[in-house]
């Protein structure tokens, strides 16, 4: 007599449901070199954490991939302004010099 099948336990969706935050991550690459590929390694690892089950692992460098990005793109966005800023104030004192 054959054993009734029985369907493995359904994780819950909260569970498995981990942003990895790749897409923010390689975005922060031309923002901020060094600080995005750090969130690019973070991000990597969600998935295989979640995977293996390090569900609390998973969540750490899902938070680290978020900050590292973020901070990345705010660096690189905060760069670029004081480069325009730098660009106006150069210009508008060079054509008020030539005066």
């Amino acid at each position: 007599m054959s054993q009734p099948w029985n369907p493995p336990p359904a994780q819950s969706g909260a569970q498995t449901n981990v942003p990895n935050y790749l897409v923010p991550a390689i975005i922060s690459l031309f923002c901020c070199f060094p600080l995005g590929i750090v969130g690019v390694i973070f991000a990597a690892q969600v998935n295989g954490k979640v995977a293996s089950g390090d569900i609390a692992g998973a969540m750490d460098s899902s938070k680290k991939a978020k900050l590292f990005s973020f901070i990345a793109i705010g660096l690189g966005l905060v760069g670029i302004l004081v480069y325009v800023l730098w660009i106006v104030l150069v210009v508008g004192l060079s054509a008020a010099g030539n005066m």
